[in-house]
């Protein structure tokens, strides 16, 4: 099953393949009179179509505009752009190895998922709307910015079917095989939420109880994201939600389809010893404590702050228990002592204990 890789020189993940170079813009195309603006507008999943829907018998079937409803697709708008003409901006830069530079000097970016350019434009929609949500958190203005850069997005469309994120160069890069990756926004955000992890805390991942937390941390902003999305853009959610990448794993799972869940039941006492399955412990905690937080009358954007702030207090090699100790800190600072209670309990019942 493709996993969703991270590397870094100090990582001990192993890297689904070696990195390629970065395909540049010749100097005719760089000349281009762009757009001017920097809003446009384009068309993206819904998330991704299994979520959208509600569908668990849609398949790839290479890249077919006829696979997926029509339905699936939505018109948003492309933010923070650079008057390019390119789809480059002020948080993200995407590059692609392989198909033509979606390009527009109207910023109008409207594909479908056998053009190679859709894939363009749902990375760069996806990194902007992580990095807004992000933002919207309040980092970057009452707290410490998290990935505060233009951050480069490749999509290579290599045969392997994996993502992964590296520290140097500083980049996300996307693959194929069975549904491409970037047709899944879960998977560019999971991606992205290795970024997040190595901004707040430079080398992170030196562990694997901080290798696996990082996959877990993952898989839970992508769903938060896609989530917060949906509500700000009024789109339907008709799959699980403790469910990541449903799309992207059709082609390898049975349904329902997801690439990992946050209820495994999963504990210390029965971990694999390979971080994307014993990050499923973390994340099953994370995602009970978001439900706590919302029980208790709180919101899931307190919640999100409170763990992503937790971050910069994470050691480069932290164990379980120390990023749970971290957590549990900073949810009794910012949300009181029944908010802290509640992180304590939901981490001790997968285990995990300071």
């Amino acid at each position: 099953m493709p996993q969703r890789l991270r590397t870094t020189a100090l990582v001990t993940v192993t890297a689904a393949c070696a990195a390629f170079g970065l395909a540049l813009a010749t100097p005719a195309a760089a000349t281009k009179p762009g757009s001017g603006s920097a809003t446009g507008t384009g068309s993206v999943f819904m998330v991704n179509p299994v979520q959208s829907s509600g569908d668990q018998s849609l398949t790839d079937q290479k890249d077919s505009d006829a696979a997926v409803p029509a339905s699936a697709y939505a018109t948003v708008p492309l933010r923070n752009l650079d008057g390019s003409g390119y789809l480059r901006g002020t948080w993200v830069n995407v590059q692609s190895a392989t198909g033509t530079p979606a390009f527009s000097t109207s910023n109008t970016f409207k594909y479908t998922r056998h053009q190679d350019q859709f894939e363009q434009v749902m990375a760069y929609f996806w990194v902007n709307q992580a990095q807004e949500y992000i933002q919207s958190l309040g980092f970057g203005s009452t707290l410490p910015g998290i990935v505060k850069q233009q951050f480069d997005v490749k999509i290579d469309q290599y045969g392997g079917d994996n993502s992964y994120q590296t520290d140097k160069p500083y980049r996300i890069r996307l693959g194929k095989g069975g549904v491409d990756d970037a047709e899944d926004a879960e998977v560019i955000v999971h991606e992205y939420g290795h970024a997040v992890h190595a901004s707040q805390v430079p080398g992170y991942g030196t562990s694997l109880d901080a290798g696996s937390i990082g996959e877990s941390f993952g898989d839970y902003l992508a769903v938060s994201v896609g989530l917060a999305a949906g509500t700000q853009y009024g789109w339907p959610t008709k799959a699980e939600q403790a469910c990541p990448m449903d799309w992207d794993s059709t082609s390898y799972t049975s349904a329902p389809h997801c690439i990992r869940r946050f209820d495994t039941g999963l504990t210390v006492k029965t971990r694999q010893g390979e971080v994307h399955a014993d990050g499923q412990i973390w994340s099953q905690a994370l995602w009970e404590i978001r439900l706590g937080y919302v029980a208790m009358g709180k919101t899931t954007r307190a919640w999100d702050t409170t763990l992503i702030d937790a971050q910069f207090g994470f050691a480069p090699d932290t164990s379980f228990s120390a990023a749970a100790k971290a957590t549990y800190d900073k949810a009794l600072a910012r949300d009181g002592a029944a908010a802290a209670a509640l992180v304590k309990d939901r981490f001790a019942a997968r285990g995990i204990t300071f």
